[in-house]
């Protein structure tokens, strides 16, 4: 959809056998099939890639088309113009805002694709679908692209997601957020293979409303599960497992953190969804978290042969719990999450709210000081509480983590990060004190045999020594935690 220059399309990665599908199951209408060959531009130093934008000039109908699309996910700015030449004219808007003064283009990549389009009516809303398939090329590397695309040119949004839920019904759809040039710009940048990805900084615009930064922090965390997912699909890991859980932790703590502009009827769906997400991950996190911290350091010099025993059933529970998180991303039930989300995030009826026109600084220091409030309660049990209560303190020290980082670019950079730096050491600490706590009932489940056995049951009584230094850690951490001048007063 085209308002003030803004596209609203989701883009579905699948497989070439799943396009024929895909296209039955949609709506008639006119199909146009054509080639499509687009060069992406941008400085030596990549200023337009730095800026969150892509440039390309592409061929069709013997016209040459420059166009300039800026944001990242499923609402982007676009700006289209004709040119002559083939190189694209740095003078067309936005881009002298863009480029450093004296600045030259370049081309950085290719996209060439075959595009089957088609436009039709769909409750009450004009779609645009296109199915491409093709390659992205950046020297001698080379990436094949296969992918359905959803495009509102006018009506309301619910019609492109309800259409979604159709296609992804009739063929396995998976949502993807990360566009053509973003590819191209990660293959020359020597990224020949998806890998993990660690979620993106969060850019709030100035003057933006509490409604508009709950979309824009929730856009970053979808796209990191659905990044890891995909990576996992592929390649199962133990990275791209741990950032998927981040991704979904980072959705679940800004439902708790814009929680008064977000009460609606979807809200519980969505956090039962994220929680079931993360539970089909949590097994094979913690397998990968006792092979790296417990068991690889014991590896050291000559190991006994329980030792070396137990590796061997660990690395197998590792294989087979990332197969298991792999399956869960490529399920069902994960495209249905992926698009009743997004769906929810960019038009649920929690838009209408009244709370959703709150200007996001009085919102965010609200925020930030509830859940500072909450992290001193839970300290307080934590001081002579049991391993619940260190449980329940290592959560809020999550939730306020999260927030500080949804809501850093509202503050100075230097504030934030000193601040961050107490809060990850608390969260050190306890997350190694929460690694004691489950270490046992993980290596319970396994039926190890008994020389493995006895030396894993060595390695938990060892580290269970120390926990008596962790929590006096945690608590010093907590103190100058609490000492620290909050970056958001």
């Amino acid at each position: 959809m085209k308002d003030a220059e803004r596209e609203i399309e989701l883009k579905f990665a699948c497989g070439p056998e799943d396009l024929a599908a895909a296209l039955a199951a949609a709506p008639a209408g006119d199909d146009e099939t054509r080639e499509l060959i687009s060069v992406y531009f941008d400085t030596p130093d990549l200023a337009l890639q730095k800026a969150g934008a892509s440039l390309r000039v592409r061929e069709h109908k013997g016209q040459r088309i420059q166009t300039l699309k800026r944001g990242h996910g499923l609402v982007r700015e676009e700006h289209e113009a004709p040119i002559e030449g083939l190189a694209p004219d740095p003078a067309l808007e936005p881009l002298p805002s863009l480029l450093p003064q004296g600045a030259s283009l370049r081309p950085a990549f290719n996209v060439r694709v075959s595009r089957r389009q088609r436009t039709f009516r769909y409750k009450g809303a004009e779609i645009e679908m296109a199915l491409d398939q093709g390659e992205v090329t950046g020297g001698e590397q080379k990436r094949p692209i296969c992918e359905v695309e959803l495009e509102l040119k006018s009506g309301p949004a619910a019609a492109l997601f309800a259409l979604a839920r159709e296609l992804s019904a009739a063929a396995p759809l998976y949502l993807a957020f990360d566009s053509k040039a973003a590819r191209g710009q990660a293959l020359v940048a020597g990224d020949t293979q998806p890998s993990a990805q660690k979620g993106g900084k969060v850019e709030l615009a100035d003057g933006a409303k509490a409604g508009q930064a709950f979309q824009a922090v929730a856009r970053k965390a979808l796209a990191q599960i659905a990044a890891n997912a995909a990576v996992l699909r592929e390649t199962p890991g133990p990275e791209a497992v741990h950032q998927l859980r981040i991704g979904a932790r980072r959705l679940r703590s800004a439902l708790a953190t814009f929680k008064p502009v977000l009460d609606d009827e979807g809200l519980e769906t969505v956090k039962a969804d994220l929680k079931w997400l993360g539970e089909t991950c949590g097994r094979a996190r913690s397998l990968d978290v006792f092979a790296a911290e417990t068991l690889a350091p014991a590896q050291t010099g000559q190991p006994s042969p329980g030792l070396e025993r137990l590796r061997g059933v660990i690395d197998s529970a590792r294989e087979a719990a990332w197969a298991q998180a792999s399956q869960a991303g490529a399920s069902e039930r994960f495209r249905d999450l992926m698009i009743d989300t997004t769906a929810w995030v960019e038009a649920g009826d929690w838009r209408s709210a009244e709370a959703t026109d709150k200007p996001i600084g009085p919102f965010a220091k609200a925020a930030l000081k509830k859940h500072l409030k909450k992290l001193g309660k839970r300290g307080r049990d934590a001081q002579n509480g049991d391993d619940t209560a260190r449980h329940h303190l290592r959560i809020e020290a999550k939730k306020l983590r999260y927030a500080a980082e949804a809501f850093a670019s509202l503050y100075g950079e230097k504030h934030v990060h000193r601040y961050l730096r107490h809060l990850k050491e608390l969260q050190e600490a306890l997350g190694a004190l929460n690694d004691l706590v489950t270490a046992e009932p993980l290596i319970a489940a396994l039926a190890l045999p008994s020389d493995a056995a006895f030396a894993a049951g060595e390695l938990i009584g060892r580290n269970a020594a120390a926990k008596p230094q962790l929590i006096a850690r945690a608590a010093k951490a907590l103190e100058r935690l609490q000492a620290a001048d909050p970056f958001w007063d």
